[in-house]
């Protein structure tokens, strides 16, 4: 008989998890979302025929094997030539985002930036963000690049950020290549409508219940009520914030939410040519604006731009707090064997994007078809485990 495998959200995770469990015989799978699509935020959408995803989502990733994966579902076209830049109020100016020590060469107050980057100290006792910042590029680039988008990306003081580990120290402003970020492979599917064949293509390979809400929660039992019935299952796979599964009975998770305003502009273009995002690091309401026809290729005599805003609006970014991560610990512990969570808000990961949603649903399979191998823990793997970025030690 085939085990019974309930998939609570159908965005990025949910489906990937679908696609890779269908892949054997052995499950009888169900995927449930409230929303009345597959694909949650990831999903394309269109506005006056300009399509567009709630946040602009290209794929990026070094491990080859998830690319060529997500190419043979939905092919891709390559984003390599994309470049990012920000805008500087005090300067007037617009330098690559990241940071490179050719933007910092190129800055009316040079020579005061390089004499603190040359002069920095004392990274590894750092207490917070703000600290770990100023340790690593000194107080003028701090202040001028860091410290006021970070505050309001999270809607707190940086000097309150407590981990690290998300925000790499240097990689930013070293000269040359990036190992993490120009040696990637980025990509967007050719596809006017995006990744949506990636979620609809999961019909006829699982159950599935869209417009559906849950009613009641037995994680201890692998069950669920839905209209006072219940519902029981050998596995429960949760992508959603995971003290929802047990009614916050340890308090909720924060996250930050994002509101997105679409305008469209009266000319083909409006970003200089391979520029896709302009971010804010300023004390502008926005953090960045996206371009969307620079990812979709899409033909028109005007263009489409996205504006995003930090906002309650939905929980798409966990707080990188040392208090929300143990908190999310407590919920993981209480998880039994044979329920996961995965994807980003599942296991409370700000760096969990679309290439590490379809890693852990291989990894998934993986465990799932291994004797015993589910038991080690509900979190997939240990590189998703928050109780790592706790650690100062570990943040480097």
């Amino acid at each position: 008989m085939k085990k019974k495998v309930l998939i609570i959200g159908a965005g990025t995770a949910g489906c990937a998890a679908v696609h890779k469990l269908s892949e054997v015989n052995e499950f009888d799978i169900t995927i449930i979302d409230k929303a009345d699509k597959l694909g949650a935020g990831v999903r394309t959408h269109f506005y006056g025929g300009h399509p567009y995803t709630f946040g602009p989502r290209h794929f990026f990733t070094q491990n080859k094997e998830i690319y060529r994966y997500l190419d043979s579902i939905v092919p891709l076209r390559d984003c390599g030539d994309h470049q990012f830049i920000s805008y500087v109020e005090q300067d007037n100016a617009f330098y690559n985002f990241p940071i490179h020590m050719d933007d910092v060469r190129a800055m009316p107050d040079s020579n005061e930036i390089i004499s603190q980057i040359e002069n920095v100290h004392g990274v590894e006792y750092s207490k917070n963000f703000e600290e770990f910042w100023i340790n690593s590029v000194g107080t003028i680039l701090y202040n001028k690049i860091v410290k006021n988008y970070t505050e309001k990306m999270w809607q707190i003081e940086a000097s309150k950020i407590d981990t690290f580990k998300w925000s790499p120290k240097g990689v930013t402003i070293k000269d040359g290549p990036r190992a993490a970020l120009d040696n990637c492979m980025s990509g967007y599917p050719i596809a006017k409508d995006g990744y949506n064949h990636f979620f609809d293509s999961i019909e006829g390979k699982c159950k599935i219940l869209l417009n559906t809400t849950i009613q009641k929660f037995d994680i201890k039992n692998k069950s669920i009520y839905m209209n006072d019935v219940k519902y029981s299952y050998d596995y429960i796979v949760s992508t959603i914030s995971p003290d929802i599964l047990f009614d916050a009975c340890f308090g909720e998770l924060a996250f930050m939410g994002r509101d997105v305003h679409l305008m469209v502009f009266p000319s083909e273009y409006v970003f200089p040519k391979n520029v896709y995002f302009v971010y804010y690091p300023g004390k502008e309401k926005q953090t960045r604006l996206v371009e969307y026809k620079k990812f979709t290729h899409h033909k028109d005599k005007n263009s489409l731009i996205g504006i995003e805003y930090p906002s309650q609006n939905g929980k798409h970014y966990p707080l990188p707090l040392k208090k929300e991560m143990l908190k999310a610990e407590k919920y993981f512990e209480l998880m039994p064997k044979g329920v996961f969570s995965i994807g980003r808000a599942g296991s409370y990961r700000y760096l969990v994007d679309i290439d590490d949603c379809i890693e852990q649903a291989f990894e998934l399979k993986k465990i799932l078809t291994e004797k015993n191998g589910f038991s080690s823990h509900p979190v997939l793997l240990d590189r998703w485990n928050t109780i790592n970025d706790i650690n100062p030690n570990l943040a480097y």
